[in-house]
């Protein structure tokens, strides 16, 4: 089968048990030595593909020359970088007084003209996707929760227009109804979550053809494990509710013909990379997609997403030798993806980098 395609993937998040953890728990030098685990671990769960969706200052932009240089084992990558959020929305959360900002995870904008200078230093970082941040979400109940807006049109529409100017792609965290009508509206090229989807997001989406990863088994982990790890009750019940709405989102953008891509959010101690084909077995248990039509958003929608679809997503003559040999039948049990003991082989470009035969 074609290699899996991970279009949601946080190199640098590694056992996130707190906010600190994900940009100022650890020098970038470490950081960077822990996404590059991170990267081999998904190869070696059949990923040979994965697009940024945001990473600790520049580090995934070097990860992915180091991947294509074949300097380190991982997916080819589409890299990110920092992220984009307005002041005081979902990603400003270091208070003022400490005196650090966010500059290592996020670009921090208000207005217009400052959404458009942040797009400028991802430029000159050499990303190839710019992730936002137009609504809230539920780990931020009291401030920008799920429902909440956290960037402006005008800002929206001016990182689109300079990202576009320098063929760059942009994608944004939209849960909230208005937030991903805005996304689109302004031209946005994926939809994460896309989680409160009335008719009327539903038909600018499939108007423009506009692909949304939903990552929903991090909204499953967070209800499943919240309480394990102490995430407060309000934030739970948040996490059901945006679970039940990606769900549905996700099945009406399938069944009305849109693209679904399979990824999200892995790297925290409740959702620990490794795990990513969760997503699909939840896809299929609980969302109600088939197995192929789960695992063909993992794989060609996926390359898609990633602007190679010409390249790799499909096993046919001409595309490069991204493969994944498994040991069963995965349209009869969709869940032998998340064992790894059952890959013969992972395959990037012909060459076996995991799997038994790589041994």
């Amino acid at each position: 089968m074609p290699g899996l395609v991970e279009a949601h993937f946080h190199a640098t998040y590694f056992n996130v048990s707190e906010l600190t953890d994900l940009d100022i728990k650890y020098p970038v030098e470490y950081v960077t030595l822990l996404a590059a685990a991170n990267c081999r671990l998904a190869l070696e769960c059949g990923y040979t593909a994965a697009r940024s969706g945001g990473s600790l200052f520049n580090v995934d932009h070097w990860l992915k020359k180091g991947i294509d240089e074949d300097l380190i084992p991982g997916p080819r990558l589409a890299s990110s970088g920092r992220e984009i959020c307005s002041v005081g929305g979902l990603m400003d959360w270091n208070p003022d007084f400490r005196k650090i900002g966010m500059e290592g995870l996020a670009l921090m904008v208000n207005g217009a003209d400052e959404a458009r200078a942040a797009v400028r230093k991802l430029v000159k970082d050499g990303v190839d996707w710019v992730k936002t941040y137009p609504t809230g979400d539920a780990a931020s109940p009291d401030v920008n929760d799920h429902h909440t807006l956290c960037m402006t049109f005008d800002e929206m529409h001016a990182v689109v227009a300079t990202a576009h100017n320098h063929k760059m792609k942009v994608t944004g965290h939209c849960r909230a109804t208005e937030g991903i009508k805005n996304a689109l509206r302004a031209g946005y090229d994926t939809i994460e979550h896309g989680t409160f989807m009335d008719d009327e997001a539903l038909d600018l989406l499939l108007e423009r053809n506009t692909p949304c990863v939903p990552a929903l088994q991090f909204e499953l982990a967070s209800v499943e494990r919240g309480a394990e790890v102490g995430l407060p009750p309000k934030v739970i019940a948040g996490h059901q509710e945006t679970l039940e709405g990606g769900a549905e989102s996700a099945r009406r953008i399938l069944k009305a013909g849109g693209r679904i891509g399979m990824g999200g959010d892995y790297g925290f101690a409740w959702n620990p990379h490794g795990d990513y084909a969760k997503e699909l077995t939840f896809f299929v248990n609980y969302v109600g997609f088939t197995p192929l039509e789960t695992i063909t958003c993992a794989t060609r929608t996926g390359a898609e997403i990633m602007g190679r679809g010409a390249e790799f997503g499909t096993v046919e003559p001409g595309k490069l030798a991204d493969l994944l040999i498994v040991d069963g039948d995965v349209l009869a049990d969709i869940s032998l993806l998340e064992d790894r003991a059952r890959f013969l082989g992972v395959l990037q470009g012909g060459i076996v980098k995991a799997g038994r035969y790589a041994s």
